[in-house]
């Protein structure tokens, strides 16, 4: 059975079709990519699948559950976390706080619960303890440790958007959505986040859905690739076959080159 599934996904907004009848199922533990020009409405379906929108028509099928209508914090508790193309993260607090604050879903007695002015055997101060770990775990597997008690707000770019992803990450989700994860990024760090995306995928167990322009990088670590353009689903298939496809070359690497 099909991990996750949409069918016939729509949606308008004042009269303009932005997804038109987009169906695609996603195998557990595979890279699932949607490439397509700006505007061809890859965004539009992530916020869908997460939430923020609720489509025109259609379903979204995670583990058997339609959930469409889900609030977007009742769709993350079904394991479902997300990274934005513009970074969504709170400046002002740690990158350790910031991942604390991916935990959030997991805890059974608040985000920060003042856990520790009770003592350090109490419940609470446990649980405290055991999501710090996890923090822990996923600052190490990002190489975040020089930066750990770090504002968010006075980091170079590329170290926010590593952030965010350990923000999703510490959600410990089954789906993570990647939108232009890459953007902003040097080639450097765009190798290094290659990596981290395939060692996610192995060590974490998650199925990425992932939105990216480059496509170097779409290339060599999808397994299946989904080709849209003007809202509508072009093709979808391996690397090979998508990047061979006539409607491909015009519609998007035509406008890369």
């Amino acid at each position: 059975m099909d991990h996750f599934r949409v069918e016939n996904l729509s949606i308008s907004f004042g009269g303009l079709q932005a997804v038109k009848n987009i169906s695609f199922s996603v195998e557990k533990n595979v890279i699932f990519s949607i490439i397509g020009p700006n505007g061809s409405g890859k965004t539009t379906i992530f916020n869908m699948i997460s939430g923020i929108y609720k489509p025109d028509s259609g379903t979204i099928v995670c583990d058997g559950e339609n959930i469409v209508g889900l609030s977007p914090d009742r769709i993350a508790r079904r394991g479902i976390a997300r990274t934005f193309q513009n970074i969504e993260l709170f400046s002002n607090a740690t990158v350790m706080d910031n991942l604390m604050l991916g935990r959030h879903i997991h805890m059974k007695t608040g985000v920060f619960s003042g856990a520790f002015l009770w003592g350090r055997g109490s419940s609470a101060a446990k649980e405290e303890i055991a999501h710090r770990k996890r923090v822990e775990e996923i600052i190490d597997f990002l190489d975040l440790q020089s930066v750990r008690n770090r504002f968010v707000g006075g980091l170079p770019y590329g170290k926010r958007k590593l952030v965010e992803l350990g923000r999703a990450l510490a959600l410990e989700p089954k789906i993570l959505l990647l939108d232009e994860p890459s953007a902003g990024m040097n080639t450097e760090e765009k190798e290094d986040l290659n990596i981290w995306i395939k060692d996610i995928k192995a060590l974490y167990k998650a199925t990425i859905l992932l939105i990216e322009h480059d496509m170097k990088m779409i290339m060599g670590i999808s397994d299946r690739i989904l080709a849209m353009n003007q809202g509508e689903k072009i093709v979808e298939g391996t690397a090979a076959e998508v990047q061979s496809h006539p409607e491909v070359i015009k519609a998007y690497l035509g406008e890369e080159r």
